[in-house]
């Protein structure tokens, strides 16, 4: 049996822990989209998968934080975590961030942050690859939870969803997740690609379900990549 060469090894500090408390408290009234699941599970599992595929310890806790400046305050969040826990783990925080509005109800139209975070995400001069692995352990985690619930909701599923996703829009942007975070992903190592191939099998698997209910998913979901607003031009 081949060997494997693990990755070094990381060790967790108070800071971990203090990182922990920080997200426990600023999102104890966050739920996961229409669940009473405490949002703090999302947190924990995306650091766990961040720490299983060789990320450091500013990794395992910006994967902690990584939506506290785009739900709870935007670049004056992001200056408190700077404050906090240190300018790397606020810098892979904003680059997890589609949005950065004070106020969420302000975001710009979902499909105008989509299309603009894959860009982000595709961009090696400007996004650093360290921000690449927290960014693909928080979408392997969603994308987890949108196959399990698919399985048991079917196309209800949607509804806790953006209207602007509309179902299709959602296959459409974890596909094109897939793809950008693979290609990120495979240059860094076993470790992070086997994270990227975990992302793609569980989208794969997705969208295998829903086109048995849908069967103009591909169609519906080119139509995001023809036009600005994600409708059919």
């Amino acid at each position: 049996m081949p060997t494997v060469n693990p990755s070094p090894r990381t060790v967790l500090t108070t800071r971990y822990a203090a990182a922990l408390d920080y997200a426990r408290v600023l999102h104890a009234d966050d739920v996961r989209k229409g669940t009473n699941i405490p949002y703090l599970s999302h947190l924990m599992s995306v650091s766990a998968l961040v720490l299983e595929h060789g990320g450091s310890e500013d990794q395992a806790i910006a994967a902690l934080l990584h939506d506290a400046a785009e739900d709870h305050g935007g670049d004056k969040m992001l200056d408190a975590l700077h404050a906090e826990f240190g300018a790397v783990v606020a810098d892979i925080v904003r680059a997890c961030s589609d949005s950065l509005v004070e106020d969420p109800s302000t975001k710009a139209p979902w499909i105008e942050r989509k299309k603009a975070y894959l860009a982000h995400l595709a961009d090696r001069r400007h996004t650093p690859d360290m921000v690449v692995l927290v960014s693909a352990a928080d979408k392997l985690h969603n994308a987890r939870a949108i196959l399990a619930d698919y399985r048991r909701y079917g196309e209800a599923l949607w509804e806790r969803f953006n209207p602007a996703a509309r179902g299709a829009g959602s296959c459409w942007y974890y596909d094109r997740l897939a793809v950008v975070l693979c290609e990120r992903l495979d240059p860094l190592g076993s470790a992070a690609a086997a994270l990227g191939s975990e992302l793609r099998r569980t989208v794969d698997a997705t969208l295998r379900e829903v086109r048995g209910k849908r069967p103009d998913l591909d169609t519906e979901m080119e139509s995001f990549d023809a036009s600005p607003d994600g409708h059919p031009a």
